[in-house]
């Protein structure tokens, strides 16, 4: 599957703008032959726009998810977005995958919260995995800090996802997450991740980039560099094949040995 990784902030604040921009993104990354578009971490509204998160913050069947519908299914590829999703009196920092038709696939809610920001404006996600099918992939979803856990990515594994999609807003000093940590991830889970950054200042961050299409191999298939960018790369379903045939780290485990991790 053809995927795009759209790096970029959009303008923080303002969800009429950022649609804007994820409906123009949709329209190149379309044109380029992708199947499907990634964005950011909290795309929809901005990431540092303080108690506005609450404000802006939307149910996951709101005017947001039907307008990013309505994009899916003009440009003819589906999209996986960041966005605070509002659930009664609690907000959740989420990503909702919709199809190329527009249907809603799969909604995901970030489980480990990064910083006293986060923890201070959003409740956490209790569900681990979460997946859907598209064509002829399972897709994972997580957010950010989750792929730092291990047990996190390798539940994804054991669970059969194939292109793990996880928005992001990794910041400076720790650009060794994208640069070396996501490669590994992929490389022993065997599978593809998709990892796509916010980059530049935002308030008090500073977001690094560094967006990636990771490999099953431990490539990256394309990275961004440090400005907004939209790359794009192909999740090769034969390649991932090949590679889970000749990679023993699933099938070698013994998970008799680990219950002291749980």
């Amino acid at each position: 599957m053809r995927t795009a990784l759209l790096q970029s902030s959009g303008r923080p604040g303002s969800v009429v703008e950022n649609l804007k921009v994820l409906d123009e993104a949709a329209g190149r990354a379309a044109a380029a032959g992708a199947g499907l578009l990634v964005t950011s971490e909290l795309f929809l509204t901005g990431y540092a726009i303080g108690d506005d998160i609450g404000r802006l913050a939307e149910p996951a069947d709101g005017d947001a998810a039907d307008a990013i519908a309505e994009s899916t299914t003009r440009h003819g590829l589906a999209i996986a977005y960041g966005y605070p999703e509002r659930d009664g009196e609690r907000v959740f920092n989420s990503v909702q995958l919709v199809s190329a038709d527009g249907t809603r696939l799969a909604n995901y809610r970030k489980t480990h919260l990064y910083g006293c920001f986060e923890r201070d404006h959003f409740a956490p996600g209790e569900r681990t995995v979460v997946q859907a099918e598209l064509d002829g992939l399972t897709i994972g979803l997580m957010i950010c800090y989750d792929v730092e856990f291990p047990e996190n990515v390798r539940a994804h594994a054991l669970a059969g996802t194939d292109l793990l999609l996880v928005p992001t807003a990794q910041l400076h000093p720790f650009q060794f997450v994208a640069e070396s940590v996501v490669p590994v991830r992929a490389f022993e889970n065997q599978m593809y991740i998709a990892y796509v950054n916010r980059v530049g200042q935002e308030g008090e961050f500073e977001f690094v980039g560094l967006s990636t299409l990771a490999a099953p191999d431990g490539v990256a298939r394309t990275r961004a560099g440090r400005t907004e960018e939209l790359v794009v790369a192909d999740a090769d379903p034969a390649l991932l094949a090949a590679s889970r045939e000749n990679n023993p780290y699933l099938t070698d485990r013994r998970p008799g040995l680990y219950g002291s991790l749980a």
